[in-house]
């Protein structure tokens, strides 16, 4: 088992590009301008930008939804049916409050902590059995911040944060052609191993 499906999660539009809760699109991204020949294109029959690539030896999709964030599921579950793609083939990449800048986890299945992206992955699925990247944001209560979470996740990272996040993206692009062999032990051990 590898992976065969890796999803950026975020919002469309300039209005949320620079946001926390686009965490997921930035990694994508990112891997999208490493590979040679890869470019993320619209697809309207998914309402996604996706693009087919080679990571590791293996076939690879990469999918950014373009719904709205609480909608993921549609994009995410019309490709991995179209394409046969089964839950523990994919990997789902997102912003985590739980976890703090500048931190990067991988794991499969859980719940979905409160994030609507997630929660419309899993009803699309029908099962919670699929991989997580977990790229920390921080938690406005963890920071002192007297903002409520929907509009801590919906703003800009302070610059140190910035940092701290394109830390955890790098950190994360790092094991991807691990998990794209199915090597997931020995990448859960790189990531989590300070």
């Amino acid at each position: 088992m590898s992976i065969r499906l890796i999803v950026g999660l975020g919002n469309p539009g300039p209005e949320y590009e620079q946001t926390r809760h686009n965490a997921g699109f930035w990694l994508v991204d990112n891997l999208a301008n490493t590979l040679p020949g890869c470019r993320l294109q619209r697809e309207s029959r998914f309402n996604a930008l996706v693009a087919k690539t080679s990571i590791a030896g293996n076939d690879v999709w990469l999918l950014e939804p373009q719904t709205y964030m609480n909608r993921s599921g549609q994009s995410v579950g019309g490709l991995a049916r179209f394409f046969k793609v089964n839950p523990d083939e994919i990997l789902v990449v997102h912003d985590e409050l739980d976890i703090a800048p500048g931190v990067a986890k991988l794991k499969k299945g859980g719940s979905s902590g409160g994030h609507n992206g997630l929660k419309d992955i899993t009803a699309a699925l029908g099962t919670q059995d699929y991989w997580r990247l977990r790229l920390g944001i921080g938690h406005p209560r963890t920071q002192n911040l007297q903002q409520v979470v929907a509009d801590y996740v919906l703003h800009r990272p302070r610059r140190e944060e910035q940092m701290l996040i394109e830390e955890s993206i790098d950190k994360g692009l790092r094991i991807i052609p691990l998990v794209c062999e199915g090597k997931f032990d020995v990448a859960m051990m790189r990531l989590h191993t300070p």
